[in-house]
């Protein structure tokens, strides 16, 4: 009997916690689903339906239905210029998106293009549009607008409207939707950034929590370091994204309270980031000691992941004050923690080198507890004083630099540049879609266009992912549309099913394109559906236009002029080893001279995170592509993680160097960063020069090392320095021996690569 009252309890209990584990799910997917609609994707979204569908409402009240609907292209073709990023930049985007879109639609209504002598000149135009993209990801986006002109200009023909007529008034639809982006800022100026600096706190917070994982040696490091990289990457995306919305603004505006903190907090959260890539020494080296002390892993654990959960918190409230977040049970893990590192340290004299590591990675964590609090300070809407502010003309050197000068066009026209290779693909394949598209009498040869300018990009990875979600995308749209038209036939159905289907798609392109390519099929289908009756004869062509259009991009990424990463991941190895060289080289006069950090200092880091992320992203693209172009990959992903652990611990030597007063720097540290230096710069040269010899042996170079910095004896060392210069001078040490293991380990890769 009492073992069936236990087994009753138990199941209740079991029950409880799965309804419980189930409310948990349904209320961060309605959160989820909140936030969505709250999103600048989406209130971009509803701008370009209200963008388009008003003017074709008026036209067709007003009896000039084809006005409305020029109107209407116009706003559509010009909106993917209006993107994330510095206002001001927006507003130019859209404008000389609405430029190109006239000249470019002017131009496929005065060109018969479906005569077979003209299709040359579809593709030099095509060329010439998306070369645009030469000049950077905004450039890329206008691109993009006048290839869809270019695409939809001959696939509609005006009838009541001369064509420049259709052209003036296609300009006043990127003006009409250039005027609701100037309102809704005006209305909302700040959604932007809240909206980004809210995925960078939840970012950060996901980051710091797999640092937190790695701390575990029962976990699978490989796993969790891959899943850190792309998250780096993301972050570093962010900062940039950031760094251009606020600086840019503060730059064109001035002293803006508003702006200013936001800097400040935006500030705190880099800072965040790199305290959280350091590790006071050697990751094996605390593998081994958290392996055999499980309780230390526990206590660490739970501080860094409380301090992520707390930016979650303020990523999620609606007021960024942080008070709801638990300031004291944040306070009481520190003390935990410092109590029994101090236990560890007076139990035995030889735990003494375990407790200064868990002392430095403490340390970083305290270091992150005060980043936080500062946040938190700062969200609250302080009074600051004119000296808290960054200083404009140094704010003004961090600001990312585009070259918009014509030389660059002529410096990208040739085989090595991956843009002018994509645009000459495209031309050529935009020639034989459109050719064999009406050749072969599809109904609508320019959809087969349409699919290849969307789908397909300069990468192979990102194309081959594209083709497979907008295939997927087009079949499930088309499966919707076929079940919905059975039961409604309705043309003002259609039209709202359409309108909302195409707000949708808009609001999901960047998220989810495997989803919003279902929603633009829907959009499609039901616009196409109060046009012509025969709604599933569109559904058909539809679907085989589609496939047809993206196997002719996918076999273009793969046979015309490929750009494969391994061509260009040597050049983004050196890139990351060269930031990496300058940031230690920064360090190392900062260590000798102290004072205040000078802005060369924050300049070489923000490179070298930038430039080892995007060594990341050229690897990613080369493991997406096939394993016949894989070439050197185990010797690529050694020296991408070696590069990733190198950054690692210049963080850890630049936090503790910048949070802490350190002594004099010795001669033998200047040596032996001297000869990690040198050992970087003979890997670039070895990488650059495969015919390159290094001008000491590898012994030689270790036996030098050993001699200029040599172990630390703690019972000599005791009486002469404090327990604090102690600490520095084992963090220190461990790094410099860190570094040099790595760059030696590099010198060796780079000879067999």
């Amino acid at each position: 009997m009492l073992l069936l009252q236990r087994g009753n309890h138990y199941l209740c209990s079991q029950n409880y916690m799965g309804l419980f584990s189930l409310k948990e799910k349904l209320s961060a997917y309605s959160f989820s689903i909140v936030k969505f609609f709250k999103s600048t994707d989406f209130s971009k979204a509803i701008l370009l339906g209200i963008a388009g569908t008003l003017p074709i409402v008026l036209g067709i009240n007003l009896d000039h239905f084809e006005i409305g609907l020029s109107i209407c292209f116009g706003a559509l073709w010009c909106a993917p210029s209006n993107t994330n990023g510095y206002y001001r930049h927006n507003k130019i985007g859209i404008l000389l998106a609405t430029l190109l879109i006239v000249i470019v639609s002017f131009i496929g209504g005065y060109f018969d293009f479906k005569s077979w002598y003209l299709l040359p000149l579809l593709g030099l135009v095509t060329f010439a549009i998306a070369y645009i993209s030469v000049f950077g990801f905004r450039a890329s986006l206008i691109s993009f607008s006048g290839l869809l002109a270019l695409v939809l200009s001959f696939a509609y023909e005006t009838k009541e409207l001369e064509l420049w007529e259709h052209c003036a008034w296609i300009a006043v639809g990127g003006l009409w939707y250039l005027l609701l982006v100037i309102i809704w800022h005006y209305i909302n100026p700040r959604a932007q950034t809240e909206e980004i600096l809210s995925e960078t706190y939840a970012l950060t917070a996901d980051y710091l929590q797999t640092r937190g994982k790695l701390i575990d040696p029962k976990n699978n490091h490989k796993k969790l370091r891959s899943v850190l990289a792309k998250k780096q990457n993301d972050l570093i995306e962010h900062h940039e994204a950031l760094r251009e919305i606020l600086l840019q603004s503060r730059k064109d505006s001035g002293q803006s309270n508003y702006q200013n903190k936001r800097l400040l907090v935006f500030i705190q959260l880099i800072e965040m980031l790199e305290i959280a890539m350091a590790n006071p020494v050697e990751y094996d080296k605390m593998a081994s000691f958290f392996q055999q002390n499980p309780k230390y892993v526990d206590s660490f654990q739970a501080l860094i992941f409380e301090i992520a959960e707390q930016l979650r918190v303020i990523s999620s409230l609606e007021k960024k004050s942080g008070e709801n977040s638990h300031p004291r049970s944040l306070h009481s893990l520190l003390k935990n923690v410092q109590r029994e590192i101090t236990l560890l340290k007076e139990e035995k004299e030889e735990s003494f080198t375990h407790f200064l590591m868990l002392q430095n990675l403490f340390e970083y964590q305290e270091k992150q507890y005060e980043k936080l609090k500062k946040i938190k300070w700062l969200l609250g809407d302080p009074e600051l004083s004119e000296s808290d502010y960054i200083d404009k003309e140094t704010a003004k050197q961090f600001l990312p630099q585009q070259d918009y000068s014509a030389s660059l066009l002529l410096r990208n026209f040739n085989f090595g540049s991956p843009i002018f290779k994509h645009s000459l693909r495209l031309a050529v394949i935009t020639i034989i879609g459109y050719g064999l598209g009406s050749f072969l009498e599809f109904q609508n040869p320019y959809w087969i266009l349409l699919t290849i300018i969307v789908i397909m990009r300069p990468s192979y990875g990102l194309t081959k992912k594209r083709t497979k979600e907008r295939i997927a995308g087009t079949l499930i749209g088309a499966f919707l549309a076929t079940g919905i038209v059975f039961f409604i036939s309705h043309p003002y159905v259609f039209g709202a099913l359409g309108i909302t289907s195409l707000v949708m798609a808009f609001s999901l392109v960047q998220k989810n394109y495997r989803i919003s390519a279902v929603f633009i099929t829907l959009s499609v289908i039901f616009i196409y559906g109060i046009l012509r009756p025969d709604i599933l004869t569109v559904i058909q062509y539809r679907i085989f236009d589609t496939v047809f259009g993206a196997a002719l991009s996918f076999m273009a990424i793969l046979w015309l002029w490929p750009s494969w990463s391994f061509s260009k991941i040597e050049e983004s190895v050196i890139k990351s080893l060269t930031a990496n060289r300058v940031f230690l080289e920064r360090i190392i006069s900062f260590y000798e001279k102290k004072g205040s950090i000078p802005i060369e200092y924050n300049m070489a880091r923000k490179q070298a995170f930038n430039e080892t992320s995007n060594l990341s992203s050229a690897f990613q693209g080369m493991a997406q592509e096939p394993s016949s172009k894989q070439k050197k990959f185990e010797k690529t992903y050694e020296l991408v993680v070696l590069s990733h652990r190198f950054l690692s611990s210049l963080s850890s030597l630049s936090g503790y160097i910048q949070n802490h007063s350190t002594t004099e720097a010795s001669t033998n540290f200047k040596n032996t960063a001297g000869l990690i230096v040198e050992n970087l710069h003979q890997v670039i040269l070895q990488l650059q020069d495969k015919n390159h010899l290094t001008n000491t042996s590898s012994n030689d170079r270790e036996m030098t090392f050993k001699t200029l910095l040599p172990q630390l004896d703690h019972d000599d060392t005791k009486n002469m320095m404090t327990e604090r210069h102690y600490q520095e001078a084992h963090l220190i040490r461990e790094q410099l021996q860190w570094l040099f293991s790595l760059s030696q380990n590099m010198i060796k890769l780079s000879k067999e690569w």
